[in-house]
């Protein structure tokens, strides 16, 4: 019988982990992030860009993950007091994946100085470590998300408040405008809050986003989903958000969209897809409520959706698996030649899992890397990468 769908990410809101909040910094304009700024005003919406128009307006849009890399971005979980016992099994999942990654495109990973060179002896030559103070592996959600245009990249900052203040995040809050900085990016700052895990994009003008990681208090009070919409469209280019219920508070993320829907291509979504004897609950019900909206929405170019099932994994046959295991494969990574799959040691649905998603990804090399480790916090693949897409006009670096 299958496992009822753990709370994601609970784990890291355990014990120390809440007693260690801390509110990230207030940010400013810095000239020395080599770009443009938008000043957060007294009531926490942003005032007018410094330098330069916002995103849509200087013609910029984000970019599918498809689409080619320049480097994916990953982090190296800092902390004992989230973790705890976990760590060294966690750091171990984080090296074999961004060697896996390093095998298709290059890859940086953010370290805390003092443990640069622990990083360095467990990740080996293939992966470049970047010193720069960070709390979590969580890259998705706390680094920049990356748009592109004709004036070049930028970085959105979406003023990471760990998921709602239910996470240490004083450096991981500084995140993204520190990366933005070392790479001398134009850094924009959102006038919203929320996380890059909390957004799903098909390149050609649709994003698919859950109300309850949005629309909710703990990121941005007093705003309406009409307002962070439009917020979406100026940010990020896009012409139509198709918005699912999803679940909130009974994670960390309530409920981001990444680990419910995800495009494949335009007009192909990916769903997960509880076993059909996994008991009625509240993660059951956000599945099925996301294929009702999916069969009856078009995206921004009217395309009627086509929904691909991507079952989850019996998580009591997973080893090592407890309540908090996230057992999902559809929080997979695609990048430049490949697509990295996450394996959970149960044969039968790895396997079928990586087929799926190879078909999904035509002419890209299907990877498959055990994280059970990272998923026994709540997470997966997709949560721990985050892709600087190739500016407009370049080449990858």
């Amino acid at each position: 019988m299958a496992h009822p769908r753990p709370s994601r990410r609970s784990l890291l809101q355990s014990g120390a982990a809440l007693a260690a909040l801390a509110l990230a910094g207030g940010c400013s304009s810095d000239s020395s992030d080599g770009g443009a700024v938008e000043q957060p005003g007294p009531s926490g919406t942003a005032a007018a860009p410094t330098g330069s128009a916002t995103a849509a307006a200087a013609g910029r849009a984000m970019p599918a993950e498809s689409r080619p890399h320049t480097r994916t971005f990953m982090a190296w979980p800092a902390l004992e007091e989230v973790w705890g016992d976990q760590l060294p099994g966690v750091r171990q999942d984080i090296a074999a994946l961004a060697q896996a990654i390093a095998g298709f495109e290059p890859v940086v990973l953010l370290a805390r100085p003092d443990q640069a060179d622990q990083a360095r002896q467990a990740c080996g030559s293939s992966v470049e470590v970047l010193e720069l103070m960070v709390d979590d592996l969580w890259a998705r959600d706390t680094g920049p998300t990356f748009v592109t245009g004709p004036q070049g990249l930028a970085g959105i900052d979406f003023n990471f408040n760990g998921w709602g203040d239910k996470q240490t995040h004083a450096n991981d809050g500084q995140a993204a405008r520190n990366l933005l900085a070392h790479y001398g990016i134009t850094r924009v700052q959102a006038p919203i809050t929320g996380e890059g895990g909390g957004i799903e994009v098909d390149g050609e003008g649709t994003l698919m986003a859950t109300e309850s990681s949005w629309v909710n208090d703990n990121r941005n009070p007093g705003k309406s989903r009409d307002q962070i919409e439009a917020s979406f469209k100026e940010l990020l280019g896009v012409e139509k958000v198709i918005w699912f219920k999803g679940v909130a508070g009974q994670d960390i993320t309530d409920c981001h969209i990444d680990a419910l829907v995800r495009f494949a291509e335009p007009g192909t979504v990916v769903l997960h897809r509880p076993t059909p004897d996994t008991p009625p609950d509240v993660w059951t019900t956000a599945s099925q409520q996301a294929l009702q909206v999916l069969g009856s929405t078009t995206d921004a170019r009217g395309r009627t959706l086509k929904v691909v099932d991507l079952p989850e994994p019996d998580a009591e046959q997973i080893p090592g698996a407890g309540k908090n295991f996230l057992a999902t494969y559809l929080n997979y990574y695609v990048c430049d030649g490949g697509v990295i799959v996450p394996r959970f040691g149960v044969r039968a649905t790895d396997d079928e899992a990586a087929g799926i998603i190879g078909d999904l990804h035509p002419g890209r090399k299907v990877t498959q890397v055990s994280i059970n480790h990272i998923a026994a916090g709540g997470g997966g693949i997709h949560c721990a990468t985050q892709q600087q897409p190739v500016a407009s006009g370049s080449t990858p670096a």
